[in-house]
């Protein structure tokens, strides 16, 4: 499975997301947020606060992408991509749950969330039966 192209899709495609969601959030997040009709202002600690998860977003976007690339890391980032995704689209979903909905494009994340998250998963488990029977 290592060296399965849907593997090296996912993978891909997943750190490019979280690399390009995680950029934005460091480098403008004023500008990102505001696609959503979120207002940051000038909250000098809110930026800071904000900027923060940014860097942690992109670190494990690049993690992510270098699994499609070095065989190696496949494993360790599929398993980051389905924690990232999933722990996203997941707590969209609480925050649904105890705040009421938010814009259209944050339901929309957490459905593609979700559905990333899901697919990692589906490509551990194959990996992990594929595993089974090379043992």
């Amino acid at each position: 499975m290592k060296n399965s192209n849907v593997l090296k899709t996912i993978l891909f495609v997943s750190g490019l997301i979280a690399t390009g969601t995680g950029g934005a959030i460091l480098f403008i997040p004023a500008e990102f947020f505001a696609t959503n009709g979120i207002e940051l202002g000038s909250n000098i600690s809110l930026l800071s606060e904000t900027r923060a998860p940014g860097g942690a977003l992109l670190a494990s976007g690049i993690l992510i992408m270098s699994g499609a690339f070095v065989a190696k890391l496949s494993f360790t980032s599929t398993v980051v991509s389905a924690l990232v995704f999933l722990s996203y689209g997941l707590s969209r979903i609480l925050s649904i749950a105890i705040d009421g909905m938010p814009a259209d494009g944050l339901v929309q994340a957490a459905g593609l969330e979700i559905v990333i998250g899901l697919a990692c998963v589906f490509v551990l488990e194959k990996y992990r039966e594929q595993l089974k029977r090379t043992s």
